[in-house]
């Protein structure tokens, strides 16, 4: 399987560096605009191309292609690799687009193209996460009610009123937030958002924190709490407790918690659920999604999650950011 990584920053490097481990996969180019990233590379990597522009890797072959870019570039590389035919299997790294009619529009080009899509919701491919998406789907805590979910990080813990560091990094629902609602989405299903608060912290108008209440179409009720501007989290931390009609159940990136009315509580670590990859780089989390992508394409099946699924998250964020615009012109 041929393979080019669009797009140098830290999860390029990481993306990258992965496939370059994975047997029947050959990293042939790595691509970024940036002149002194690329001078490096090419030192560095002598037997992988170095391109400067996206047009340039229609020549390779290519079987597939990542798109690992700040994400208001998404839409246009995406694209770019659809229409002018460089790969049909295609990873873009989450958020997948800049907001929701633009990752209909991808989703729809994929379809045309009748490859392999995904986005990098790595947190799919937590052991705790899914774990607690098995203990749900035996029924262990009953019927679903509600739940509470959030996700925690220190990035801008520090930052001054009136900074614009945190705004260079876009919005924290983006950012940080995208991951736990999708394993919301992934554990509960697909809901609307009644209610949404942005604080700025920062630079006025940056969006750092936010406050969801969303509600399914079974009336189910759920809350996020999203922040990374959090003291005491030196890594990102995302977790949900659901509530069952038979008891509670609590995960995060360590553990899986079922508390159950009517039995002894019982608890998993991540060390208790075989939390063991080929490579590890990064978290082990990382080498799955990147595995099961090119597993998907070998066997011409589909990826999880697909265009179509992450785009709810999309859907979810917009409808976040036009609550919350409306909450703050009353």
């Amino acid at each position: 399987m041929r393979v080019a990584v669009v797009g140098l920053g830290k999860m390029g490097l990481l993306h990258a560096s992965l496939l370059n481990t994975m047997p029947g996969v050959r990293l042939v180019a790595l691509c970024d605009k940036n002149a002194m990233i690329l001078s490096f590379f090419r030192r560095v990597f002598t037997k992988i191309r170095t391109i400067d522009d996206v047009e340039k890797l229609a020549d390779l072959n290519l079987d597939a292609v990542y798109v690992t870019t700040p994400i208001p570039t998404h839409f246009r590389l995406a694209e770019m690799v659809y229409s002018e035919g460089i790969a049909d299997n295609l990873f873009v790294e989450k958020t997948l687009a800049s907001d929701y009619d633009k990752a209909k529009k991808l989703c729809s080009m994929a379809q045309r193209s009748g490859g392999v899509n995904m986005v990098g919701y790595m947190k799919r491919f937590s052991v705790t996460f899914l774990k607690a998406k098995e203990l749900l789907g035996e029924g262990a805590i009953g019927e679903v009610v509600a739940f509470k979910a959030y996700a925690y990080s220190s990035d801008f813990a520090e930052v001054e009123k009136g900074s614009r560091v945190s705004a260079s990094r876009g919005g924290v629902l983006e950012d940080l937030g995208a991951h736990i609602i999708d394993s919301a989405v992934m554990l509960i299903g697909d809901f609307v958002v009644e209610e949404a608060k942005m604080q700025s912290l920062g630079e006025e108008g940056s969006e750092d924190a936010a406050t969801l209440h969303v509600r399914s179409k079974d009336g189910l009720n759920g809350s996020f709490q999203i922040s990374w501007c959090m003291r005491n989290y030196r890594m990102p931390e995302f977790g949900l407790t659901i509530n069952g009609s038979k008891g509670n159940l609590s995960v995060n990136d360590d553990t899986v918690k079922l508390d159950l009315a009517d039995g002894e509580p019982r608890r998993w670590c991540r060390q208790d659920l075989n939390d063991n990859v080929g490579y590890l780089l990064g978290e082990p989390e990382y080498f799955r999604e990147n595995a099961h992508f090119v597993a998907s394409i070998l066997r011409k099946g589909r990826a999880e999650p697909d265009f179509m699924t992450a785009s709810q998250v999309d859907c979810i964020i917009g409808q976040a950011k036009q609550r919350a615009e409306r909450s703050a012109r009353q």
